[in-house]
């Protein structure tokens, strides 16, 4: 015969399993995004760049340049007044600089020190998509890129 708290525990250990979820489909794509993330500002870094995440968002394909700074800011889900800040410390960094186009409108370019940054990013990706392909085997790994392929087309992020 088992004692109460035998039985409580059971019921406990019961109840605890029932409530463990399984991830949905958002972070099931955050959990790759942020590892790559961590791993872009890391080969920025290692090569002399201080970039933070928020300014590496602005600097993520397809790029700010040629971009006004209020479509950067929709781009990143962020308020104008923020993205005038972050692009602020890029261009005091010397990595933008903003032209005027027009009476109102100013657009970002990027400098020349800007540009050092696109292959320090897609050299990292690179390898990250090798190493994904290793792990996933290349057909896997191909089907997941096509998967997200159609699906950010579809989305309307990609033409």
């Amino acid at each position: 015969m088992s004692s109460p708290t035998s039985a409580r525990n059971q019921r406990k250990a019961s109840q605890t399993a029932a409530r463990r979820i399984t991830p949905m489909i958002g972070s099931l794509l955050r959990f790759p995004h942020e590892a790559v993330m961590t791993r872009m500002l890391a080969a920025l870094n290692q090569h002399g760049h201080d970039i933070s995440p928020t300014e590496l968002r602005v600097l993520l394909y397809p790029g700010p340049d040629g971009k006004r700074p209020i479509d950067l800011a929709r781009q990143c889900d962020m308020t104008r007044q923020a993205m005038n800040y972050v692009l602020s410390s890029l261009e005091s960094r010397g990595y933008i600089e903003r032209n005027t186009v027009g009476a109102t409108t100013s657009v970002v370019q990027l400098t020349d020190r800007g540009w050092e940054l696109v292959p320090v990013i897609r050299n990292c990706i690179a390898t990250i998509e090798k190493e994904w392909t290793l792990h996933l085997g290349r057909r896997r790994f191909d089907a997941l890129r096509a998967t997200l392929l159609d699906l950010s087309t579809w989305l309307g992020k990609l033409d």
